[in-house]
């Protein structure tokens, strides 16, 4: 993959350090997991407007924390720029918004030479990043969410909880599951250089979306009746499924509208209040197919209209658990 080495920006083909000799692909962990706190003494203090994320609308990781973003009410307090368009041998570019001290155009590399100068590794989004101390806190998607889950509350009053105690070890059940297999299984079967390598990573998506569908035939989401952390981490994979894993990635044993109960399920979530105001479907598609077709072409399909009634109200669910005061 193309990233910096000691502070220098060098290119070379996408994922190519990350596939073994086996033809597996291994993601390579994020190396920046610093922590923002509630505690006004902490190194990185909760602050409105001390924070910005640096994403970009194509990948699944960064719209973790775009619809956390939504889903706690924090659009006021941690600003926001977006990559448009295909990822190119600079990586991630902003052309239309960024902060000070970057102008646009810049690459998301130059976020990282501004946090270390002898930085060395991928610039990857979501990216966190201090305004204050001109640092990276983090730039991990799964930490991220953690901390806008609970660290701002005492600013926005919002008390949605989609990790409650009560529930956490269902939560991390399902992350467990879903992660290697699902979020990175597509992955790691887009990438496969060997056949093996494919069908086995394919092969495991398709058991844990089977797995999901079975547990969303009797309860309307992943833990029961309340709507938790597990839920957005599988909806970023699954909003993407259709229109690119199925096809660049060669996932195509079957699509999620051809499971009835992972087809409302998607869209209930997709028609949470904020949500589809953060998946762009045709970036999402122009970006998987320029990874896979060497004339950069991708198709015109599939159709999919994402408001129709899901009809996922008929389970016992409660939705959203709050936090007491």
């Amino acid at each position: 993959m193309s990233q910096l080495y000691d502070g220098v920006w060098r290119d070379s083909p996408p994922a190519a350090e990350e596939i073994g000799e086996d033809g597996q692909f291994r993601r390579i962990e994020s190396p920046l997991r610093q922590w923002i706190s509630p505690d006004p003494d902490a190194e990185f203090p909760a602050e409105a407007g001390r924070y910005h994320l640096f994403i970009a609308w194509v990948c699944p990781w960064a719209s973790r924390t775009t619809a956390y973003r939504v889903l706690k009410g924090l659009e006021d307090v941690i600003s926001l720029s977006a990559s448009h368009g295909v990822i190119g041998n600079q990586g991630w570019i902003f052309q239309d918004e960024t902060i000070p001290p970057f102008t646009v155009p810049h690459p998301l590399y130059r976020v990282y030479q501004e946090h270390d100068p002898h930085y060395t590794g991928k610039a990857t989004v979501p990216t966190l990043w201090d305004k204050k101390t001109r640092r990276i806190v983090n730039n991990e998607s799964a930490d991220i969410i953690r901390m806008l889950n609970s660290a701002f509350d005492h600013l926005t009053g919002n008390r949605l909880d989609l990790y409650p105690e009560a529930l956490r070890g269902e939560i991390d059940r399902w992350n467990e599951l879903i992660y290697p297999t699902l979020n990175n299984g597509v992955y790691r079967a887009g990438f496969a250089s060997t056949q093996r390598a494919y069908e086995e990573a394919a092969r495991g998506v398709f058991e844990t979306l089977d797995a999901m569908e079975a547990q969303l035939e009797r309860s309307r989401y992943l833990t029961g009746e309340w709507l938790t952390e597990a839920d957005w981490r599988a909806f970023t994979t699954l909003i993407r499924f259709d229109v690119g894993y199925h096809g660049a990635f060669k996932c195509n044993l079957r699509r999620v509208e051809d499971y009835p109960a992972l087809r409302g399920y998607l869209r209930e979530l997709y028609q949470w209040p904020g949500i589809a105001g953060t998946v762009r479907l045709e970036e999402i598609k122009r970006n998987y197919y320029a990874l896979t077709d060497r004339h950069h072409l991708y198709p015109i399909g599939p159709e999919l209209d994402l408001g129709t009634p899901h009809d996922r109200a008929r389970l016992p669910g409660r939705g959203i658990w709050e936090r007491p005061e």
